[in-house]
């Protein structure tokens, strides 16, 4: 294993959610800003893996009618229960996630961006997977819906890294594992 990592680059409410119960992601819109992308340009640029689950990756179709925008600069891996073909330069994988995530520490150059959903990361998590943890937190409370850490996982420690606020209250979190 080279230096690479796998990091965990999401949203979430300040009460824990990334989605309403419905999928609904109209409230990411609230930091909205022109002119700034929270980091996201220069952090994409350091990752050249896509990590995604096939609900949040069904739900991204829903939204953008149909075409998977990470597709156009990452290998991009769906983690499904399903036997299901490459396409749309995604393969779809539903072997071990933790015979993935290290064959691609040991292949590839760039870091690996996980992007959920809950369940991912909740498996992510179970196997220690996970290198650097990178949370927005949108300063909204949903009060129910999709939540990020699921629970049922062992305690992992971490160490924080430099967090950042940013104008419009979004307060981006950085952990590693230590």
């Amino acid at each position: 294993m080279d230096n690479r990592k796998l990091i965990l680059y999401i949203n979430m409410s300040l009460d824990g959610f990334l989605a309403t119960k419905d999928d609904d992601l109209s409230w990411l819109s609230i930091v909205e800003k022109e002119g700034e992308d929270y980091g996201y340009v220069e952090f994409n640029e350091s990752v050249d893996s896509y990590i995604v689950g096939r609900k949040t990756y069904d739900t991204v179709l829903k939204l953008t009618g149909g075409t998977f925008p990470p597709a156009k600069q990452h290998k991009c891996y769906v983690i499904t229960r399903q036997e299901r073909e490459s396409e749309n330069g995604v393969t779809f994988y539903n072997g071990d996630i933790e015979t993935l995530v290290n064959r691609l520490k040991s292949e590839n150059e760039k870091n690996i961006y996980c992007d959920g959903g809950g369940q991912i990361v909740k498996l992510l998590m179970e196997k220690n997977l996970i290198d650097e943890y990178r949370v927005s937190v949108i300063p909204i409370i949903l009060g129910d819906g999709k939540r990020l850490f699921k629970g049922g996982t062992s305690m992992i420690s971490l160490k924080a890294l430099p967090s950042k606020q940013y104008e419009s209250g979004l307060i981006q979190l950085r952990y590693e594992k230590k």
